[in-house]
């Protein structure tokens, strides 16, 4: 049986002008499946040999194979680039001369043409590889990280709560909570990320924040920055609101009143009920 959307072990059958003929596994010759020469990874074939074939359904209908490995399987999440927007869906490349289908009830946020999200790859009813952004049911939390580790994860989604659904590795759940990041974050985005808590049901927990030294050092850059781009004066000090300063600074209130603190003890700053100064 033909596995449609994966690899196959096929005979070479027959040798054309334009390319090859692999065993359709039905005893019928005209189920055998065409392998153009284009699609033979520059691999010199004879009848009888036998080829890793990947196997999936043209835009006519029929079974196609190539021995170019795809970005991704059936079954499988991939990074995958949108190329075209139609009246009936979305396409991405995943590598094939034939680009697949996300139809618009497959999506759950819009997509750009040109940037990359994730998708889990599936077949239609006609068996036909398709798309979709809907991928939280084929996550995985059978993992080996632990607390410390840097991961890479992409953002597929959002909670009511604005705390960011995170695929680590094209294969496994994590989340950032809405308090974790301070930038502005999308579907789609790709972030190298800390594990900084692992859940009962092995969901990682994940932060975009470096090391606080570090996130010290960047916060005392931009308040100095924000200063001398403002004649020296901001009107925010160590009582103003953490949603303004979490939003011009990338930072909680906290670490904003602990950077105020080293400033002025450095002597580059100070700061009254008004605000804060450039000595």
């Amino acid at each position: 049986m033909i596995k449609i959307g994966d690899f196959n072990k096929l005979e070479v059958k027959r040798k054309t002008d334009f390319g090859y003929f692999l065993d359709g596994k039905t005893n019928n010759s005209k189920d055998d499946i065409l392998l153009h020469k284009k699609l033979t990874n520059k691999n010199k074939l004879e009848i009888g040999d036998f080829v890793d074939a990947f196997i999936y359904i043209d835009s006519e209908g029929r079974k196609t194979a190539t021995l170019i490995p795809p970005k991704v399987k059936v079954n499988e999440i991939g990074y995958l680039k949108v190329v075209a927007h139609t009246k009936i869906g979305s396409f991405i490349d995943i590598g094939l001369q034939k680009d697949i289908l996300i139809p618009f009830k497959k999506k759950t946020y819009d997509l750009i043409k040109g940037n990359r999200y994730l998708f889990y790859i599936y077949l239609d009813k006609t068996n036909r590889l398709a798309g979709t952004t809907d991928i939280d049911e084929f996550l995985t939390t059978d993992h080996n990280y632990n607390i410390g580790d840097v991961v890479t994860g992409v953002i597929y989604g959002f909670q009511t709560n604005n705390s960011a659904c995170v695929c680590v590795d094209n294969k496994f759940a994590g989340v950032i909570l809405y308090n974790e990041y301070y930038e502005d974050i999308k579907e789609g985005d790709k972030l190298d990320l800390k594990v900084i808590k692992i859940y009962e049901d092995g969901k990682l927990g994940l932060s975009p924040r470096k090391v606080r030294k570090e996130e010290l050092d960047d916060v005392e850059s931009l308040v100095i920055s924000y200063l001398q781009g403002n004649d020296g004066y901001m009107r925010f000090n160590d009582k103003s609101n953490p949603d303004e300063i979490s939003t011009v600074f990338k930072t909680s209130k906290k670490n904003f009143k602990r950077t105020l603190g080293i400033l002025m003890k450095k002597g580059i700053i100070y700061q009254n009920e008004n605000g804060t100064y450039l000595k």
